[in-house]
Order: C-alpha cells, then sequence, then structure tokens
C-alpha cells in the first residue's frame, strides 16, 4: 500500500487524501473533482495529479474541458402547497355531506382530522397529509362531495404545531389550618385633654322642619284586591328574558320557537330503509319469554374469571347471540332471504347487532357466529362497540349480515315489534329483565323474566318455523348445556 500523500496545495481535502492513499498505486493518474460554492451556484472543476515514486504530487492541472457549472436551491426557499381532496368512497356510496371540523389558519399536524363527510351509512373522516396550516377552504360546512372534490389548500409546514401549554393548577388550600397569628396588642385609647385645652362645645343645631304630610290616593286603597298586588310584584321580580336553545336537539326552553334541521344522510338513510321494509316485507311478530336466572348465575359465578382471562366482562348478547345462532341451524329458512322469484339460502350465519350511535342507528356485522363461542363473541362485540363510540364504523363493517339481534333492554323497554333490516327475513327483539310471578311446578314463584319477540317475513317464513326457532332460543339461554347436548 502506498503511504500518506504529501499535501503540495490546500486544494484537496485530507480525507480525499486518505482514500487516494488507500486505493492507489504507483505512477497512478488521479482525477479528483473540487468544488467552490458561489451564491446559488457552485464551480466543479475536474484536476489531475500525477503521484510518483515517493506518492508526493508531482504536478496538478486543471482540465477546463471538464468544468462546469450547477445549480441548486433550497427547497425551504419556496414551501410546497397541497390540495387535500375528498377520499374515495365504498362501492356502495357515491357522495356524501361534509362537516368542517378547522378553520382557515389553523395550525394542524399530519393525521389529524380535518372534516368528516357524512355517507347513507357512516362517516368518514379527512386526514391531513402532513404538518401544516390551512391556507383556503375550498367547501362549505354541509356541501355534498363526491370522491376527488378539492376540499382544503394546505401549506406544509414540515412541523407539528405546538400544542398548548397545559393550565397550572392553583394550590389548594391546606386541609388542616395554619394556626391564627397572634392578635395585635390593643391600641392605646387616646388621651383626654385637659379642661382647660378642651374646645369649647358646639352651639346647638336648629331644630329639622316636619315633612308635610303625604297626600291622600284619590281612589281608596281597598279598591286594588291584595292577590293582584301580589301577582304583580312576582310577575316583576320573576322577569326573565329566554332565548331559543342553541341545540334544540338537547333541551326545550319554552319560547315557542321553532328551528329546521337538515336530517343527516345517515339518519335519511335508515328512514328509507324501515319504510321499504314495511312496504315489501309481510312482516309478522309472534313472541316469549325466558326464565333468565340460570344465566344470570353463571354469568355472576364466572364473571371474575372470565375477566381476568379475557379482558372483557360476559354480558347477555353473547348468549343470544350463540342461541340465535343454533336456532338459525336448526331453521335454515330465517337465514334465508328472497331476491326476485328465488330463495337465497346461506351456508354461514352472520349476525347483525343494532347499536344505537347519536348519528342513528348502526348494525356491524358479527361474522360467522355459529363457530364461536362465548369469550369470541363477547370480544368482537366489544371491537365493534368501542368502534361505534369513536364513530369509526365503516361501511365494511356493515355489510352482509343474515339475522339481526337488536337489545331494547337496555334502555328498560318491557316489550316491542322490531322492524327487519332488509335485505334480511327476521330479527329478534330482547326486552328488559323484571321481576314476575310466574307458575313453576305448580308452585308461584317470583323469576326474573324477559320478553322476546321474532319479527319475520311471512311470505318466505310460515308461523311453525318462527314458533319453533323462538322456543330454540329461549332453551339454549335458559340451558346452555343443550347447545353441546345438540337438543
Amino acid at each position: 500500500m502506498s503511504t500518506m500523500l504529501t499535501m503540495a496545495g490546500r486544494t484537496i481535502p485530507r480525507a480525499v487524501i486518505r482514500t487516494l492513499n488507500k486505493y492507489l498505486d504507483k505512477s497512478i493518474i488521479v482525477e479528483v473533482s473540487t468544488r467552490q460554492s458561489l451564491g446559488f451556484g457552485a464551480q466543479r472543476a475536474i484536476y489531475t495529479y500525477n503521484t510518483g515514486i515517493n506518492n508526493e504530487i508531482l504536478s496538478s492541472s486543471p482540465k477546463s474541458i471538464c468544468c462546469r457549472t450547477d445549480r441548486f436551491f433550497r427547497i425551504s426557499a419556496a414551501l410546497p402547497q397541497d390540495i387535500i381532496k375528498c377520499p374515495a368512497f365504498p362501492e356502495s356510496v357515491t357522495e356524501g355531506d361534509i362537516r368542517l371540523e378547522k378553520k382557515v389558519g389553523d395550525a394542524v399536524a399530519a393525521d389529524e382530522v380535518l372534516a368528516e363527510i357524512e355517507t347513507d351509512k357512516t362517516s368518514m373522516p379527512v386526514h391531513s397529509p402532513a404538518h401544516g396550516i390551512i391556507e383556503e377552504i375550498l367547501v362549505k360546512d354541509g356541501d355534498t362531495v363526491k370522491a376527488g372534490t378539492p376540499l382544503f389548500k394546505l401549506k406544509v409546514t414540515g412541523e407539528a404545531p405546538a400544542k398548548p401549554a397545559p393550565a397550572e393548577k392553583k394550590e389548594e388550600p391546606k386541609a388542616a389550618a395554619a394556626a391564627p397569628p397572634p392578635p395585635p396588642p390593643p391600641t392605646p385609647p387616646p388621651s383626654q385633654p385637659t379642661p382647660s385645652a378642651a374646645a369649647p362645645p358646639p352651639p346647638p343645631s336648629p331644630p329639622r322642619p316636619q315633612a308635610p304630610p303625604p297626600p291622600r290616593p284619590a281612589t281608596p286603597m281597598t279598591s286594588i284586591p291584595v292577590a293582584a298586588i301580589r301577582h304583580a310584584q312576582s310577575l316583576e321580580s320573576s322577569a326573565t328574558v329566554k332565548l331559543p336553545p342553541a341545540d334544540p336537539t338537547k333541551e326545550i326552553t319554552g319560547t315557542r320557537t321553532e328551528q329546521r334541521v337538515k336530517m343527516n344522510r345517515m339518519r335519511q338513510k335508515i328512514a328509507q330503509r324501515l319504510k321499504e321494509a314495511q312496504n315489501v316485507n309481510a312482516m309478522l311478530t309472534t313472541f316469549n319469554e325466558i326464565d333468565m336466572t340460570n344465566i344470570m348465575d353463571f354469568r355472576k359465578t364466572h364473571q371474575d374469571a372470565f375477566l381476568k382471562k379475557h379482558g372483557a366482562k360476559l354480558g347477555f348478547m353473547s348468549a343470544f347471540l350463540k342461541a340465535s345462532a343454533y336456532a338459525l341451524q336448526d331453521q335454515p329458512v330465517i337465514n334465508a332471504v328472497i331476491e326476485g322469484n328465488e330463495i337465497i339460502y346461506r351456508d354461514y350465519v352472520d349476525i347483525s347487532v343494532a347499536m344505537a350511535t347519536p348519528k342513528g342507528l348502526v348494525v356491524p356485522v358479527v361474522r360467522n357466529v355459529e363457530g364461536m363461542n362465548y369469550a369470541e363473541i363477547e370480544l368482537a362485540m366489544n371491537a365493534l362497540a368501542e368502534k361505534a363510540r369513536k364513530n369509526q364504523i365503516a361501511v365494511e363493517d356493515m355489510d352482509g349480515g343474515t339475522f339481526t339481534v337488536s337489545n331494547g333492554g337496555v334502555f328498560g323497554s318491557l316489550m316491542g315489534t322490531p322492524i327487519i333490516n332488509p335485505p334480511q327475513s327476521a330479527i329478534l327483539g330482547m326486552h328488559g329483565i323484571f321481576d314476575r310471578p310466574i307458575a313453576l311446578k305448580g308452585q308461584v314463584v317470583i323469576r326474573p323474566m324477559m320478553y322476546i319477540a321474532l319479527t319475520y317475513d311471512h311470505r318466505l317464513i310460515d308461523g311453525r318455523e318462527a314458533v319453533l326457532f323462538l322456543r330454540k332460543v329461549k332453551t339454549a339461554v335458559e340451558d346452555p348445556r343443550s347447545i353441546l347436548a345438540g337438543l
């Protein structure tokens, strides 16, 4: 290996010399590029160096033919500007109404929600692609937008907005009060002046003239009823100005005003589908009741162990979904649907679960319930409920479904007739649990009872299949061992 090259000038950095010494042999022509910054431009020249026996630089001459000028600029000189567009909708959705979350001048971080687009089935968030500042909003709040519609102009800054400093908490007074300071010493009474130095007494004030008596009223006092006077005084003291409520969906203040609010797309779609279900299906409802004693004891006995192992509480929905899947396997026609002049029988059980949200009723689907146990059903339900609370239910979560279970008992419902969720053929309605007297083995006993209702399409399902289905659900909930025994 060659030894260290000696520097003949200051045109080559020492790191380049060490690199050349590592790889070059004797008498080799070396071409080294040097660069000098000249403002926004740079002059680059190729120099030829001839190394001798002792690896000393013998000559260096620039090749002017290789000289060139490069242009470069800083990216920060012109910050990019992004046009944020409406994202693509699912296959069955073509448009939606936008609800703005930000205004012009707001600093936003990457992936922060800028707006929400309400569609017929769910809400889709619009996220910021990068850190920046909103320069312009290209749509109005409530406008109908389609996929690819420009929504915002974002000036990319590359820096996340500073978070506001948390407010300093005021020091709370200590519970143990400090000892009170000692009282100040009493001030000495002013010294009484001597009689010789006392001032002469002031002259007596003249007597005040007496005020004239008030004039007698022209109308006797007895002509105004006392009750009327008290009523007028109460009105005067309680007179307040009432304003219409800021949110008419949450309160009524009694101002006798009316406010018109646009119905969101999800509510419009729900109303349309429910009315279609009434117009198309020949709906009929049958009822039964379930003794909840055994399932409540089972839940109470295994709740702690279930929570410790699975991280979720054991509820009643898992028992009813599993019982429904078991009954659907016994009566496949309830899992079927009419399409045109044909009946479609599904060889799977996907149960839609009705959930109430502030924006309306959503029915996410728990799939393949026929092969799940209580724990798997509860975990799937918890995941869907968490999505619903965060308004993250996607269209894919609600697609499909062969049967629906609706639990109105969480609101205290005693009994009701649910409406079919098209294009399904039946829906099971759960209700509240109330203590009622029942006859059991010739004795009147008090038991926690629940009414259940099955609404079905009588065009496809006969009364026999509906009653047998409901009895199978009753048996599977009251005694889950019947599922294991295949009874």
